[in-house]
């Protein structure tokens, strides 16, 4: 009996803290949806969750928004404590208090993002896209980076300093319309995209262990650095790929 009690805790605990997870989520994205509204309807473009679909594999981006200024891709972390890592790093750490918790380096998820919509607007010819990494506002982010990683209220401000005008309002709308037509929000099925996601995990890996980038396809070569040995891409600086040995 006692058996069968622990089970049932065991078993709701887990699920609490999945699903307390995915609602953490959720709030974070709504919450960043909330702020965009705030911007100027005639000079942004937004649209909120969009699924693309890029060969056999499926892109969810959080945010887009399309203006004069270029393309804002924003991905939300709904995260606290302390944020460490660096711009090149596979992975940043999350710190609250003695406890320490992995997760990809959303600078290159991001960035991922960029390439599906690349392929989604590859008929626009080339214009800007900027990258927006959002914490929460109760994160302290101890990143040195050249990209926009930021805290929520920092938001508007981060895409107002842009202001040099490089999309027309013909190709606003036409964008605005593709996106909205491309998204796949409406038949998405989220176990698919997790399929798809640990089919993309795995293709990484395995490029990986080849000794090939999973950036560019370029060659890995074994390097020493001030934190030990790491897998770097032959073709730095021009790619930054790297991957810590143990």
């Amino acid at each position: 009996m006692e058996l069968i009690l622990l089970i049932v805790i065991f078993l709701i605990a887990f699920s609490f803290g999945f699903y307390k997870a995915k609602i953490k989520g959720i709030i974070g994205e709504k919450t960043v949806s909330s702020i965009l509204h705030f911007l100027n309807k005639s000079d942004y473009k937004i649209i909120n969750n969009v699924i693309l679909k890029k060969g056999e594999f499926t892109t969810q981006i959080d945010h887009v928004v399309i203006s004069s200024f270029g393309i804002f891709v924003i991905e939300t972390k709904n995260y606290k404590g302390w944020i460490l890592g660096y711009e090149n790093s596979e992975y940043w750490t999350q710190v609250i208090y003695k406890y320490k918790t992995k997760f990809y380096n959303p600078i290159f998820q991001n960035a991922g993002h960029i390439r599906a919509l690349k392929t989604c607007l590859k008929e626009y010819g080339d214009f800007e896209y900027i990258s927006i990494i959002v914490f929460s506002t109760k994160a302290e982010i101890k990143i040195d980076t050249n990209i926009d990683v930021i805290n929520m209220h920092r938001l508007l401000s981060t895409i107002k300093k842009y202001s040099a005008v490089n999309l027309s309002e013909d190709d606003k709308e036409k964008i605005f319309e593709k996106i909205n037509a491309s998204n796949l929000i409406d038949s998405f099925k989220k176990q698919d995209h997790i399929n798809s996601i640990k089919k993309r995990i795995d293709n990484r890996e395995k490029t990986i262990h080849e000794k090939k980038c999973p950036r560019c396809g370029n060659n890995l070569v074994e390097r020493k650095g001030e934190f030990g040995r790491f897998l770097g891409c032959k073709s730095y600086p021009k790619c930054k790929f790297t991957k810590k040995l143990l």
